[in-house]
């Protein structure tokens, strides 16, 4: 029986977004851009030379770039729109107004989002009297810190030292529909922490704000460390997913990284959790020889956007996909026969952008075990379809198989 392998790289657009300007991201293109920084000597950094993705790119990974945005990118491999990649190869475009995990996610997984996120403004304060008597309340505190959009290194790097001493919690958001709280893991408590997004979270998902997320950390100012207790409270799929038809076929499940989080464990069989993308990618090996015949392995590889997309990082970037491609090859190799891989992404993170938030992107679609040549240019929620047919269980939602 057929086995699928569902694996989100977070934030790796290619670009051509053709909604893109609606966000301020025009022209934004993630792995267009840092191919280009890589051929011009620009993210030298602890690597050199051009972007080398020899395996992804075998799969069609130029092409896709080329076919999302029109961009030939520099490096990579040997493929591009003319060659002819190994693997089945495209582009996605998202419907869902919105540029974040859940949403991405979410659609990659059938079912885009029926309503607008709420937002905080970009302003200091950014959150409401109330929700900040809310929160002092369940924290027990009598006041927060940060208040503020910020990105979670400087925000804690700010605040370390008065939250230290005062016991408050550091409070931030961002672009995306998102409440982050970051607390250190001895002096607040990392279960004091977790108990309090989990009792904000309904309050904030009746607001339609998509996302609590608890950010914890140890250390002092100046040697901080965030650590990998980091959970996600995010508001329940609007309707069953992917995950559920399969596993309401009687097949089995596996979620690896945040996808539990994602998903709110809805359709999740086993969760498989790691300290960073390499232990995440030593669960997807394992899985490959005992993941069950007929089940869905679904990961999530958050690296590339939380360590490397926000910061802009961009030899960092590079250095993580470079990284990855090592690991992409020798699973490539040891897929059985009826396995299907995806690799994607659920948006973009642009590392050469403006500002430090996600990017509006198409994102790539590659395809191994099922043949070779172009799939064009598809939805997000085709992936859901595809991966359904293939599994050979019923797709509840709108997309449309593209195998």
């Amino acid at each position: 029986m057929t086995r699928a392998f569902l694996i989100v790289m977070d934030s790796v657009g290619c670009g051509g977004a053709p909604d893109a300007a609606d966000f301020g991201d025009a022209g934004a293109n993630t792995l267009g851009h840092i191919a280009l920084a890589c051929a011009e000597g620009r993210a030298d950094q602890g690597r050199s030379g051009p972007l080398h993705l020899p395996n992804l790119d075998a799969l069609g990974l130029g092409a896709a770039i080329e076919l999302a945005s029109g961009l030939k990118a520099p490096g990579l491999g040997t493929t591009g729109l003319g060659a002819q990649p190994k693997g089945r190869w495209g582009a996605a475009t998202e419907v869902s107004r919105g540029k974040d995990t859940p949403s991405g996610h979410w659609e990659l997984a059938g079912v885009p989002v029926p309503w607008d996120w709420t937002y905080f403004p970009d302003t200091v304060p950014a959150f409401p009297e109330d929700l900040v008597a809310l929160v002092c309340k369940l924290a027990g505190t009598t006041g927060i810190l940060g208040n503020c959009h910020a990105s979670g290194v400087p925000i804690i790097a700010e605040h370390c030292e008065a939250h230290l001493r005062t016991g408050w919690p550091i409070c931030y958001t961002s672009a995306d529909s998102v409440f982050q709280i970051a607390a250190h893991e001895e002096a607040f408590g990392l279960e004091r922490l977790l108990k309090l997004c989990a009792d904000l979270a309904p309050y904030l998902h009746a607001m339609r704000v998509g996302r609590v997320i608890a950010r914890p950390f140890t250390g002092g100012p100046g040697n901080f460390q965030r650590t990998a207790n980091r959970h996600d409270f995010a508001m329940d799929p609007p309707a069953p997913t992917l995950l559920d038809w399969v596993q309401n076929a009687g097949r089995a499940t596996h979620a690896v990284g945040k996808i539990g989080d994602i998903f709110s464990m809805k359709g999740v069989g086993k969760l498989w959790k790691g300290k960073n993308d390499l232990d995440l990618f030593d669960h997807l090996d394992r899985l490959l020889a005992e993941a069950e015949p007929g089940s869905l392995t679904f990961a999530n590889f958050v690296e590339f956007d939380s360590l490397y997309g926000h910061p802009r990082d961009v030899a960092g970037y590079a250095r993580a996909l470079e990284t990855f491609d090592a690991r992409v090859g020798g699973f490539l190799a040891r897929l059985r026969p009826g396995d299907l891989a995806i690799f994607t992404a659920d948006h973009g993170n642009d590392p050469t952008w403006r500002g430090t938030e996600h990017t509006r992107e198409r994102v790539p679609i590659l395809c191994a075990g099922v043949g070779a040549g172009p799939l064009g240019l598809r939805g997000f929620v085709d992936v859901a379809a595809s991966v359904a047919a293939h599994l050979g269980v019923d797709a509840l939602g709108p997309g449309r198989s593209f195998l």
